[in-house]
C-alpha cells in the first residue's frame, strides 16, 4: 500500500478515526493517498481540505470536469500512475460519456488536445505543462495568454491551484509508494456549498 507505516479505518482513534468518518466511502473505505497521512492526522486534515476547496468547491466557475482533466494531464507529465486512475475514473463520473472520456485520455497522452479540446482549454492544458514541467520557466505572459484565450483571472487562479494541488499530490504518492489496490476508483466529495462535507462517493 505505501513504504510507510498506515493506520487501517477499523484502528484508528482519537481525531484520526474521526477524520476517516468524514472521508470514508462505501463501506468504510478510505483511500490510501488518505491512509499515507495517518501517521500525522493534521496533515490528513490539511490534504483534504486543500483537495475539497480547489477541485470540488460550488464557487469554482471552471468546469468540475474540467479540472479533472487538468489533473489526469498534470499526473500523466508526473507518471504518476495513481492519480491518473482515480481522477480519469472521476472524469468519466462526471461526463457520463465513455467515448468522450476516451478520447479526452488519448489527446491528453498524445498531446494533440485540439482534436477534443477548444482553444481556451488547449491555453489550459498548455499552461499546466509548463508549470508542472518548468516552473521556473512561468512568466506573466503565460498569464496573458490565458487572459488572451478567454480566461477571467479568477478562473486563472483556479486552473493554477488545481495544477498545483496535483503536482503535490503526485509527489505525495510517487514519494511514499502509495498504490490503489484496496481503493474505490473515481470516488470523491461534492461539490456541494458545506466546505467541510468530505465524504466520498
Amino acid at each position: 500500500m505505501t513504504w510507510i507505516d498506515t493506520i487501517s479505518y477499523g484502528a484508528a482513534t482519537g481525531h484520526l478515526s474521526r477524520l476517516y468518518d468524514r472521508i470514508k466511502g462505501p463501506a468504510d473505505n478510505v483511500d490510501n493517498i488518505m491512509l499515507a497521512h495517518s501517521l500525522r492526522p493534521h496533515t490528513l486534515e490539511g490534504h483534504m481540505s486543500l483537495y475539497k476547496q480547489v477541485l470540488h468547491h460550488p464557487r469554482n466557475e471552471v468546469a468540475v470536469w474540467f479540472l479533472e482533466v487538468l489533473g489526469v494531464y498534470t499526473s500523466l507529465l508526473n507518471r504518476c500512475d495513481y492519480c491518473i486512475e482515480h481522477h480519469y475514473q472521476g472524469l468519466r463520473r462526471i461526463l457520463n460519456d465513455d467515448r468522450r472520456s476516451w478520447d479526452i485520455r488519448v489527446s491528453l497522452v498524445a498531446e494533440s488536445w485540439s482534436t477534443v479540446f477548444e482553444k481556451p482549454e488547449c491555453a489550459a492544458l498548455s499552461y499546466a505543462r509548463k508549470l508542472t514541467v518548468q516552473p521556473a520557466e512561468v512568466s506573466e505572459g503565460d498569464v496573458d495568454l490565458l487572459r488572451a484565450s478567454g480566461w477571467s483571472d479568477g478562473e486563472i487562479l483556479e486552473i493554477n491551484q488545481v495544477v498545483a494541488y496535483f503536482n503535490y499530490a503526485n509527489r505525495t504518492v510517487l514519494g511514499l509508494g502509495v498504490e490503489s489496490g484496496g481503493d474505490i476508483l473515481g470516488l470523491s466529495p461534492g461539490n456541494e456549498i458545506d466546505a467541510d462535507n468530505w465524504s466520498h462517493r
